[in-house]
């Protein structure tokens, strides 16, 4: 009877199991029974819209996960994170929170206290999904991944549950919303496609969108950045990208040299470890086609993007890139890429490829990820702890971070001295073998120049003329998760007194690499071919230290300091300082310096009351000197200005004297195209934060004439003129016409079709010289000053070079500076240059720039042979006497062409004036 009794009550309780199990299928969708079809079926692709409610279901009916709205994306959508992992965890995020914050910053926190931790804690892993849009195998690995990990109940699943907090994190909701539509709005699949979509996929950025993340300028970026290196500090993080090079199927870390040397070596072992881990997981799978290291471009030396940026807070960043579309693609056959080596290790035969395939390997390697974690939890997190008390001691104490040019200046040095007493096995010092030679330890100490030594910290003084650009840098290292102190009172340091609201940044603290990075040059070693061989391309840019970028103004410290400090708690933002503005009966108006880039926020609001604003000519806070008379309207906006902006103002009692330009409004257009340029996009985003009024205008419109009637500025941003062939005997331009793919106009909806079209030679080019001689203005930037080519103006290619051929561009194994910053000579004093610094530095990307011509007024020149000042300068000596920026008058109108990039990426603050005043010149001078 008892056995009889047990027996009934095992089948009920296996009967209830399997009713329950039963009913949490039921009520546990799949995507297949939520999206009606499964994640990786061909021609298929899930919207934002109807991912992000799936997320929301998904929350609702499991307990292995939660929906968190990390913020608001550009176009007003939530951006989702789904946090995932044992219901036992979840129950206790904030302490496993704490714990992970506390190992991170490494603040007061002893070795002994790390150990117990990294013990109790869980190992935090980051992986994201639809950063660019268009590849679109990022968003849906993501909905696989997050169902997978919610629903299966394998052993492996169940244990990186119990040991891994996962945050599964879209990173562009609106371009999945836009890409996805657009891809699925054709009822026949067959002719569904991916590109063409009519505008950018990131409201202002695009593509760029991946190289805004020390900047933090786009919403999206922002509230990953918070998750990243405020809340969370994951061990981990992975970046799915596309496409995988030709031959294969994906690229897989290990990266290519160089990598960054102010980082933590750790970095880079975690990273070659995961690349070992993902490959691992592929051959056990029969996963064939992976590659590695010299199979692409990347690298791990820039510092901006979402797997990269995380190296200089000491976190393991990967990014894979795989092949693969909602439609069908073929793996062509690349012979190179068949015979096995340690960078591919499984070749694959050439073949039809299906979109499932891709998610399949994409799930396969965040899997492979994830298994690392649970197996390496203690170990990832102490080491994140370790790297953190590394950057701590060598912030707090002597310590010099090895350059490559310092190695050659000290080469240089040995090479002079040739002395065998400083050699071992009396081995001549020469210029072929002193860098492979073996020298004495004494050799060693020239390492230690004081000089070389790294600073203790930065001093950012707050009486700069533009201290609101100051405190906008400031708000990017806070985003970023740094430490920042403010003066509560003056202080002084090394004799020097500063004054009260400075901002101070100390480099002990755990995050120090991107301390650096963002203060100190970066100096990119020379990366040849071979010998004597052109230069291998950076990925992205070889410099871009943004204190320069921004012009902030700061003091490099080199020894211990301190003062009447406050420190900011992480994560909060800093707001101008305001000003009281000060006026009575007698004051008859206001001045501000032309220095104050938000002093251009002012005048556009002063413009849109109607209020009046001059510039004298010779001012009393310098040229440029911007004077608003006093009226009740221009009273309220100056004195919000001062409250909310923190512009300084001076209240006068006499109307100032002297020549001066009446500002007005112009009707400012800007070019952009079919598809969305992404330069346009980053100007856009910079009129728009500095409140200037402003029209898109396409070429088609450009095409129809009449622009004077409609505009009085145009912008071309980079890449808007055609690339130009130039005879080199007579400097005259070729016809040809913009390299850029443009759809069928018949598969274009009707409301994009005035978007279509290119600036051409024959068509545009006409219209335009039209409007510039009727009294238009045209500001060229980049390659879009071949303009002047265009109008045949009397305008040469500096970088050509005399040859047998006659002249011909200097080749890249002679000149070579990619993605730099360079310091340029500027005529402040020219209208057109009103504000900027006498040496402001640049952005510069093999920029275009010209030989001095009577023909046109330079305005940026570079009079120095060697003016980089961060990243990589080969050849730099023949930039020397060349023209970066100048204008000539055509006509009745005015050309201004400026070769750098002034708003690139809204990061370069130093330079956005060149831009700002060009939109307000015109010719009316007055007698004040």
């Amino acid at each position: 009877m008892f056995i009889y009794i047990m027996k009934k009550i095992i089948l009920l309780i296996s009967l209830t199991l399997s009713y329950l199990q039963v009913s949490y299928a039921e009520i546990l969708p799949s995507p297949k029974d939520y999206f009606g079809f499964n994640i990786g079926d061909d021609y298929n692709l899930v919207n934002y819209t109807k991912t992000e409610s799936y997320f929301k279901k998904l929350s609702q009916v499991s307990d292995r996960i939660r929906y968190v709205n990390i913020g608001k994306t550009e176009e007003g959508r939530d951006q989702a994170m789904m946090i995932i992992s044992d219901p036992s965890n979840l129950s206790k995020l904030e302490e496993y929170k704490d714990i992970s914050q506390r190992l991170a910053r490494a603040e007061g926190v002893s070795d002994v206290e790390a150990q117990a931790l990294a013990l109790k804690g869980k190992a935090v892993v980051w992986i994201d999904g639809g950063l660019h849009a268009d590849e679109t195998a990022g968003a849906h690995q993501l909905i696989q991944t997050v169902w997978q990990l919610v629903s299966s109940n394998s052993e492996e699943n169940k244990r990186i549950l119990k040991d891994v907090i996962i945050l599964c994190v879209h990173a562009n909701p609106d371009g999945q919303e836009l890409v996805s539509n657009w891809y699925m709005r054709e009822p026949n699949p067959s002719k569904r496609i991916l590109d063409r979509t009519p505008r950018l996929w990131e409201k202002y950025a695009g593509h760029d969108n991946n190289r805004d993340f020390f900047m933090s300028a786009l919403k999206e970026t922002t509230n990953m950045n918070r998750q990243l290196f405020i809340e969370w500090f994951p061990q981990i993080v992975y970046n799915h990208h596309q496409y995988g090079p030709p031959g294969t199927v994906i690229f897989i870390p290990p990266y290519r040299n160089p990598f960054n040397y102010v980082c933590d070596p750790l970095v880079i072992a975690g990273i070659d470890a995961l690349g070992t881990a993902i490959e691992q997981r592929y051959l056990i799978e029969n996963k064939y086609g992976a590659t590695s290291r010299s199979g692409a471009l990347y690298s791990t030396w820039w510092n901006g993007g979402l797997r990269t940026m995380p190296y200089f807070h000491n976190m393991i960043g990967i990014l894979t890139e795989s092949i693969g579309s909602p439609t069908p693609v073929h793996i062509p056959l690349v012979l190179s890429r068949q015979l096995p080596n340690g960078d591919l290790m499984a070749p694959i035969a050439p073949q039809l490829w299906h979109f499932k395939q891709t998610i399949e390997y994409e799930v396969s390697a965040n899997y492979a990820v994830l298994d690392y974690a649970s197996r390496n939890k203690q170990s990832l997190l102490y080491s994140i702890y370790k790297m953190g008390s590394n950057s701590i001691l060598r912030g707090s104490s002597d310590n010099w971070t090895t350059h490559p040019s310092r190695i050659a200046d000290i080469a240089s040095s040995l090479e002079k001295i040739k002395s065998k007493s400083d050699q071992e096995d009396n081995q001549e010092v020469t210029s072929s073998n002193i860098l492979t030679r073996r020298l004495t330890a004494r050799s060693y100490q020239l390492f230690h120049k004081a000089e070389w030594r790294d600073p203790r910290g930065f001093i950012i003084p707050s009486d700069q003329d533009d201290f609101g650009t100051a405190v906008k840098f400031i708000n990017t290292l806070i985003k970023a998760g740094i430490r920042v102190e403010k003066a509560t009172d003056s202080f002084s340091v090394e004799g020097i007194t500063y004054p009260k609201n400075s901002y101070i940044v100390k480099t002990d603290q755990a995050f120090r690499p991107h301390i650096l990075d963002m203060f100190e040059p970066q100096d990119y070693p020379n990366d040849f071919k071979y010998p004597g061989g052109p230069p291998i391309k950076p990925y992205d840019s070889a410099g871009w230290t943004l204190a320069f970028e921004m012009g902030v103004h700061f003091v490099r410290i080199l020894d211990s300091f301190n003062g009447p400090f406050k420190t900011i708690p992480y994560g909060v933002l800093e707001t101008p300082n305001s000003f009281k503005v000060v006026n009575s009966n007698q004051t008859t108006g206001y001045l501000i310096s032309h220095k104050i880039n938000d002093s251009f926020i002012v005048i556009n609001r002063l413009l849109k009351s109607n209020q009046k604003v001059y510039w004298l000519e010779h001012g009393q806070l310098g040229d440029g000197t911007i004077y608003i008379p006093r009226t009740k309207e221009s009273d309220n906006i100056v004195t919000d200005a001062a409250n909310t902006l923190g512009v300084k103002l001076l209240s006068i009692s006499e109307i100032p004297h002297g020549r001066a330009i009446l500002i007005k409004s112009n009707r400012i257009a800007l070019w952009d195209r079919y598809g969305g340029s992404i330069p346009s996009g980053w100007m856009r985003y910079v009129l728009e934060k500095y409140e200037f009024p402003f029209k898109i205008v396409y070429s088609k419109e450009i095409d129809d004439g009449n622009l004077k009637n409609k505009f009085d500025i145009i912008i071309f941003p980079p890449a808007a003129i055609p690339l130009n062939k130039v005879d080199t005997a007579n400097q005259t331009a070729d016809t040809v016409t913009f390299n850029i793919k443009q759809p069928e106009e018949s598969t274009i909806p009707s409301d994009f079709k005035l978007w279509l079209g290119a600036i051409t030679i024959n068509k545009s080019i006409p219209k335009i010289d039209e409007f510039i001689n009727q009294g238009g203005s045209v500001v060229a930037l980049g390659s879009s000053t071949n303009l002047g080519y265009d109008l045949k103006i009397n305008l040469e290619n500096a970088l050509k070079i005399k040859s047998t051929k006659g002249y011909e561009l200097l080749s890249s194994d002679k000149y070579y500076v990619p993605g730099s910053i360079l310091t340029a000579s500027v005529n402040n004093s020219d209208p057109m240059c009103w504000g900027l610094d006498k040496n402001t530095d640049f952005y510069f990307d093999n920029n275009p720039v010209f030989k001095p011509s009577s023909d046109i007024i330079p305005v940026v020149t570079f009079t120095s042979d060697h003016p980089l000042k961060s990243g990589w300068g080969w050849g730099q000596s023949y930039l020397k006497n060349t023209v970066l920026a100048g204008k000539k008058q055509v006509g009745q109108g005015m050309l201004y062409m400026i070769g750098s990039d002034v708003t690139f990426r809204a990061q370069t603050h130093a330079t956005f004036k060149l831009l700002f005043n060009t939109l307000y010149l015109n010719n009316n001078y007055t007698v004040l």
